[in-house]
């Protein structure tokens, strides 16, 4: 890689990021496979949206959620595809892969004002200003769920980012951890209630604190199992558990 290429990555090259790249893309495919046997499944890593066809831009070296879409039309097992992409940052890569691919809807719900400046066209893009709280945003995604769900999907990819977190170094949002909680329920109970087999992945989350970022990720885990098994977590216990 060259170093601009390596500039507009964001990650330095070495031999265990490629392997971890591959890896993170096994893990969506095998988790697309297995939320079409169960309806639903969960990568703990991928949600790579910046990365495209050529290049990868944005910490994201490999689109996985790309790769994983085009080997299960390959092997016949889905025909229609729904992106569910609320990561604060727009899935620019993933846009510009599907643009003419009207199979699958691309769907993202991302900061106006932050990366990337010059954004591609998604299916559906809505643009929420700096600052925006859990109502707002709640209410908002609420809203375009239902427009989306007339694309009919037979499975969804779900990016649930950590990002749009009040604390968030690049978010620039103002969702709280219980809020990101209540999106990650809004998104699983829209697709249990369609009867469409989903696909949770991590996407991006830079905290101040650390450990927020990685409770977000972990409470869209423990969303799966209230939506799915009814399995509620204790929101005052959650950092102990």
């Amino acid at each position: 890689m060259t170093k601009k290429e390596i500039r507009k990555l964001g990650l330095p090259w070495s031999e265990s990021l490629v392997r971890r790249s591959f890896h993170a893309i096994s893990g969506t495919i095998n988790a697309g496979r297995r939320a079409l046997a169960d309806g639903i499944s969960s990568n703990l890593a991928g949600g790579t949206h910046h990365a495209y066809p050529d290049r990868g831009e944005g910490y994201c070296v490999l689109n996985d959620v790309a790769v994983a879409i085009r080997v299960l039309q390959h092997e016949k097992l889905a025909e229609k595809f729904l992106i569910v992409d609320c990561d604060v940052h727009q899935g620019d890569g993933t846009a510009f892969i599907f643009k003419d691919s009207p199979e699958v809807f691309t769907f993202s719900m991302h900061g106006a004002k932050n990366y990337p400046l010059f954004k591609q066209t998604s299916s559906l893009d809505i643009e929420m200003p700096d600052k925006t709280g859990d109502e707002e945003y709640l209410d908002t995604l609420d809203h375009a769920l239902r427009r989306v769900a007339l694309h009919d999907a037979d499975v969804i990819f779900y990016l649930g980012g950590a990002d749009p977190y009040e604390k968030d170094k690049l978010g620039r949002l103002a969702l709280t951890i219980e809020g990101l909680y209540r999106r990650d329920e809004l998104v699983l109970t829209f697709a249990k209630d369609a009867g469409t087999p989903i696909v949770t992945t991590m996407s991006g989350g830079y905290a101040t604190n650390i450990q927020d970022t990685v409770e977000i990720h972990c409470n869209t885990i423990r969303a799966a199992k209230q939506v799915f098994f009814g399995e509620r977590a204790d929101f005052a216990g959650c950092r102990s558990n």
